[in-house]
């Protein structure tokens, strides 16, 4: 798996202080997309052991400070995402239970609760947003997301509701 970049203290992708990682590799390829270069999955640095333990120990000196973590892309529920990530976030549970995940998916979660290769990851998280950006729908005032048709999901309720529960 390869990561365009991950970036420290960020105030915007979710609640909080969180750090957000930026995967590669997207096949859903919207129009208007912000982060073009992410669809490519070759592109960027490839995610090591190495950068695991960096975010780990940032997460360690920052930890009071820290709200979570951020998925974004890119799409981390492409298919070469899935494993790499679900290691890495069961990993970041055991050592940082209190903190949340957040992460961004172009499938809409039918589509996520049909495939268990992508629920296994999606399921390990505590908000999704969902859905492809759709220029169409564009909003610039929304939290979170790009346009109308996104959700924000509140993945533990929906989970345990079996409805979703949107935030």
């Amino acid at each position: 798996m390869n990561y365009s970049g991950i970036k420290y203290a960020d105030m915007i992708n979710g609640r909080g202080i969180r750090v957000s990682l930026f995967v590669s590799g997207c096949t859903h390829k919207c129009n208007g997309c912000f982060n073009k270069d992410t669809w490519n999955p070759e592109f960027g640095k490839s995610f090591s052991k190495d950068t695991e333990q960096e975010i780990l120990s940032y997460f360690e000196k920052y930890r009071s400070s820290l709200s979570g973590i951020s998925l974004l892309g890119g799409d981390p529920t492409y298919h070469d995402n899935l494993e790499p990530l679900t290691n890495f976030i069961k990993k970041f549970k055991i050592i940082f239970p209190e903190k949340d995940i957040w992460i961004w998916s172009g499938y809409k979660w039918e589509e996520i609760v049909a495939n268990n290769n992508i629920l296994g990851l999606v399921s390990q998280c505590d908000i999704l947003i969902d859905g492809k950006f759709d220029i169409k729908e564009k909003n610039p005032n929304l939290k979170w997301k790009g346009s109308n048709n996104q959700r924000v999901i509140d993945v533990q309720k929906t989970i345990k509701t079996k409805s979703i529960v949107e935030l």
